[in-house]
């Protein structure tokens, strides 16, 4: 099964967020995008199991927004 992630940058807290529609009690944040990845790639099995998904192979896709106000 696929899992979609989504990486979402907040400007307030200076942090990534991931979460997921896919992966109930996903909720991760780092200010680095690369740490976050790592942690997520950590997270979702663990998740996963507690969740009572049996599957050994999981396929991520991750998907990252970042938006920011720039004044000319």
């Amino acid at each position: 099964m696929e899992y979609i992630i989504t990486f979402t940058w907040d400007s307030d807290a200076g942090a990534w967020i991931a979460t997921s529609d896919d992966i109930p009690g996903l909720r991760l944040e780092s200010g680095s995008f690369d740490a976050l990845l790592e942690r997520t790639r950590f997270a979702v099995p663990e998740l996963l199991a507690l969740n009572n998904d049996s599957k050994n192979v999981y396929s991520l896709t991750f998907r990252s927004e970042r938006r920011e106000r720039i004044a000319l």
